[in-house]
């Protein structure tokens, strides 16, 4: 991501007062910057900035209260919207670390090489990035920790883990049950 392009960094989950007050599920973790007092952010898709006049971290995520948006009415018609910030010099991430978005789309194997299916979402749970992966067996959900991942290159679209650390096999493979004699 280069400066300039526009990152998802929040969602619209719900309300706070008459005053138009959004509360917010923070996408990003780097929060205080994104929300704060100046920032602009926009509805994904849209041309016209959301100027934050004010916001709080609470118990759910932040509460977020825009200058465009004068009353709980109009803040109604951007629930579930995700909210975008634009990338400025510097907002580049480190070798090794990628968006969310970077990471969706990716194919992932178990290291016995069969393919378990591709990224089509990502969430976060307690201190880790889960992984939800689609695929032949069905949806399955992935933590992005050192012991289940192997090999962790969206780069080249490629994600290995270990399907028997998933319990995805056993350590013995399901044995054939002996024919009865008729």
């Amino acid at each position: 991501m280069t400066a300039g392009e526009r990152l998802v960094v929040a969602r619209v989950r719900g309300f706070h007062g008459l005053r138009g007050t959004m509360r917010l599920e923070s996408l990003t973790d780097r929060e205080e910057e994104r929300f704060a007092v100046g920032k602009s952010l926009f509805p994904e898709g849209a041309d016209d900035p959301l100027t934050v006049v004010e916001s709080a971290p609470d118990t759910l995520g932040w509460r977020v209260r825009f200058a465009e948006v004068p009353d709980r009415t109009a803040a109604e018609s951007l629930r579930d919207a995700y909210l975008e910030a634009v990338l400025e010099s510097g907002d580049e991430l480190p070798r090794g670390e990628f968006y969310w978005h970077q990471v969706v789309g990716s194919k992932v194997t178990d290291v016995d090489g069969s393919l378990l299916g591709e990224v089509v979402d990502i969430y976060r749970a307690g201190g880790a990035e889960v992984l939800v992966v689609s695929g032949p067996a069905g949806e399955l959900d992935v933590p992005v920790v050192q012991a289940l991942v192997r090999v962790f290159a969206p780069a080249r679209g490629e994600i290995v883990v270990d399907g028997e650390a998933l319990g995805l096999r056993g350590e013995h493979e399901a044995e054939a049950e002996p024919e009865a004699n008729a």
